[in-house]
């Protein structure tokens, strides 16, 4: 339940935890901000803000995609790759996934019903046998319908336990919420966790998007993935678009949906409502 960040450089609230990152702060020992990590949420340092996800037919505001970052007292903003590797130290990845997942559920109730939200699955919470029942429990706090949660997972997810990512999966979308498979294209880019897994939508990395349209291979690898998920009965999101060339062509090639620096970069709830509200959050201009 954990939340990726989008750097001011580019990539996503962190790149996943594909493997462990090491937060590296000089004259800082790593001991000290495990501990004011301990203390940061009790402080409410942890902040959630959303990038808003646009609907390629429309243009409108879809929803947003739910991103993490610590508002460190001394050393300032502290993105979510950093974040989670210092909590995958500390032994805390489950606690601050919760912090994160309740802040987004509350701001995201307040919502209209159109919008949708997505969270990212961290793997410690998806080999958790008992995580769907417990996520079920915690949605059932809350004011926001299963429904509208898009609940995200890595590759990195995949290769520790194919079977039980499934089932997981399969357990999560029983009860009524959508999955979908993140960063597609970043890793190996294996089909097979197509045809294996309960999904319904997949997120092209930004790497599946670089060079489209000029680059004809490019163009080709995306038409092809696109024209695989449709058949899959699957949405496909693309990430990281940065260009108005670049979203005329991932929508004229049939993707749903997309996000990126291009209309939004990440920002308070109350701000993705104000977008939202304006003629260019409900698609037009």
């Amino acid at each position: 339940m954990s939340a990726r960040h989008v750097d001011t450089a580019n990539p996503s609230i962190g790149q996943s935890l594909r493997e462990p990152q090491r937060a590296i702060f000089p004259g800082v020992k790593i001991g000290v901000l495990e501990d004011d990590l301990m203390r940061a949420l009790d402080r409410a340092e942890i902040e959630v803000l959303f990038q808003p996800q646009f609907a390629g037919g429309t243009g409108a505001v879809a929803g947003a995609e739910a991103l993490a970052r610590w508002q460190h007292p001394t050393l300032g903003e502290i993105g979510a790759r950093d974040l989670f590797a210092i909590a995958e130290r500390a032994s805390m990845v489950s606690p601050l996934s919760r912090h994160v997942v309740a802040r987004a559920l509350e701001e995201a109730a307040r919502w209209p019903e159109e919008l949708s939200l997505s969270l990212n699955i961290t793997p410690e919470e998806l080999g958790d046998p008992r995580f769907a029942a417990d996520f079920a429990a915690l949605i059932g706090t809350g004011a926001i319908a299963p429904g509208r949660l898009m609940l995200e997972i890595t590759e990195d997810l995949l290769l520790r336990n194919l079977a039980q990512a499934s089932e997981a999966l399969g357990a999560l979308r029983a009860l009524g919420f959508r999955t979908a498979l993140d960063d597609f294209g970043a890793g190996f880019c294996n089909f097979h966790y197509l045809r294996e897994l309960p999904l319904d939508a997949i997120k092209l990395d930004k790497i599946m998007v670089e060079g489209v349209p000029a680059d004809g291979k490019s163009l080709a690898v995306l038409r092809a993935i696109i024209a695989l998920a449709n058949a899959l009965d699957l949405d496909v999101y693309a990430e990281g678009i940065e260009s108005e060339i670049q979203r005329a062509a991932i929508i004229s090639e049939g993707c749903q949906y997309w996000q990126g620096f291009l209309r939004a970069q990440p920002m308070k709830s109350e701000e993705v409502l104000a977008l939202a509200r304006t003629a260019r959050g409900r698609g037009h201009g």
